[in-house]
């Protein structure tokens, strides 16, 4: 009994991120294979073997476990996911963190802002490619961080259904409408204009050979 009062009081200590609770929580989650995506028999060798290994992860049930990127411990977070993701498929040099992730690709001269909302999407959107890693900053309060940005995803292209998709982790983010907690696929769509959060760009991931491949903006 007192083990269980100490547990309780830790989950409503004043100030803790609210990662804490959708750690306890149960992964909910939706998957996809790679034939499932519009026009992916025809990507690039490289493309096709990251993006297969990353819908795999969201077969697995794992949660949104903030500040982890190992699938063994049960789930992963955002940038974490998309870290372990890339690790498996051979990057050895890349950042751990979602605004070192999107300095990153900036640095390599591949970082394409956006601004816009669903109402007045940003002309921009129409370079989007499959595999390229997606930016949002207000998504949380990132605090003394220099650069804003605190969410990053990989973009999937669409499904064969015209609808925009992308992979990552999330404990809310919805697929088909209905909120995921986990590493998942999930819909691909500009952040409303009266909240926090913004879409603020996208770019290839350095290094990824992905030639000749042609563009699938969401709209």
């Amino acid at each position: 009994m007192l083990r269980r009062r100490l547990l309780l009081s830790l989950l409503i200590l004043p100030g803790l991120p609210l990662h804490v609770h959708a750690e306890a929580e149960k992964a909910v989650t939706s998957s996809l294979a790679l034939a499932d995506l519009a026009g992916s028999a025809q990507w690039p060798p490289a493309l096709q073997k990251l993006l297969t290994y990353a819908l795999s992860l969201t077969s697995r049930k794992l949660t949104y476990t903030f500040a982890s990127h190992d699938p063994e411990a049960g789930g992963m977070d955002c940038s974490g996911t998309i870290y372990h993701t890339l690790q498996k498929a051979g990057f050895k040099n890349m950042p751990r963190s979602s605004d070192a992730m999107h300095d990153w690709v900036k640095a390599a001269g591949l970082l394409i802002p956006v601004t816009g909302t669903p109402e007045a999407p940003d002309p921009a959107l129409a370079k989007l490619k499959p595999g390229d890693l997606l930016f949002w900053s207000g998504t949380y309060d990132t605090g003394a961080r220099k650069n804003p940005i605190s969410h990053v995803m990989l973009y999937l292209g669409k499904t064969k259904a015209g609808k925009p998709v992308m992979f990552g982790a999330s404990n809310g983010r919805p697929y088909q409408g209905k909120p995921q907690n986990g590493v998942s696929v999930f819909d691909f769509r500009m952040p409303k204009a009266e909240g926090k959060a913004r879409f603020v760009g996208y770019g290839p991931i350095p290094g990824l050979d992905v030639k000749g491949l042609a563009a699938v903006p969401p709209g």
